[in-house]
């Protein structure tokens, strides 16, 4: 498992506000993976491989930001250091001409971490508790896993330590606290039951441009929606 850098019941509107970088952020969810495909809660699994429907939407996403940014783009390379994140930024690194091994990774991009329940069958799960998703695509929390307040926490810190990173960045990560951390960035609502800035949900293979703490969506994805 990958640490998830829980740091206590950190109240998000401390992390609200983060720092508006003056470059802007390509923000990405990873393709498909074999969990995704089997209804398995992925959590911080270190590895779990993408699909052929991954790597098709992988390649959507490299053609899309291609598109839009041409050849070797000036780019700053991020990524969440699990194994379906690192795939998907190397298929996009093909179409754009980038380096791979330039990107750096930083365990606070990983996906919320599910406690026990992580790895185990929705329905397994459902059977033992009732129902895990939430409305609009969250997961609730299981009780020895991470809260929302402490993905806003984590991903906050992550934000302020990289705001001085210069011009234009590509972060691949996760569904859920890449909604935890486009909500810190654009300054979202903290929702009231969960606690946290969130982002509505967006299919894997989506881009997100963040620029001036303002969000558009140049690639929507044709993954599983929301979650």
């Amino acid at each position: 498992m990958i640490p998830s850098h829980r740091q206590g019941e950190t109240d998000a509107r401390s992390t609200a506000n983060a720092p508006v970088r003056k470059g802007r952020d390509f923000v990405a969810r990873h393709g498909e993976t074999v969990f995704n495909a089997a209804h398995r809660l992925q959590g911080t699994a270190a590895h779990t491989p993408l699909t052929r429907a991954g790597f098709a939407q992988a390649d959507e996403l490299g053609r899309a930001l291609r598109g839009s940014l041409g050849v070797k783009p000036a780019l700053t390379l991020w990524a969440s250091p699990t194994g379906r994140a690192l795939q998907t930024l190397a298929v996009i690194c093909e179409h754009l001409d980038l380096d791979w091994h330039d990107a750096r990774t930083d365990s606070r991009l990983v996906e919320i971490d599910m406690g026990s329940w992580g790895g185990r069958y929705y329905a397994d799960v459902v059977d033992l508790v009732g129902p895990v998703m939430l409305p609009g695509g969250l997961l609730k929390t299981a009780p020895d896993g991470e809260t929302y307040p402490e993905i806003a926490a984590r991903v906050g810190g992550w934000l302020a330590d990289t705001a001085d990173d210069p011009g234009d960045r590509l972060v691949i990560m996760h569904g859920i606290s890449s909604r935890v951390m486009l909500g810190v960035m654009t300054g979202a609502m903290v929702d009231p039951l969960l606690g946290a800035p969130i982002a509505p949900g967006l299919p894997q293979g989506s881009v997100t441009l963040v620029a001036g703490g303002r969000a558009t969506v140049p690639h929507l994805g044709t993954g599983f929606a929301p979650a």
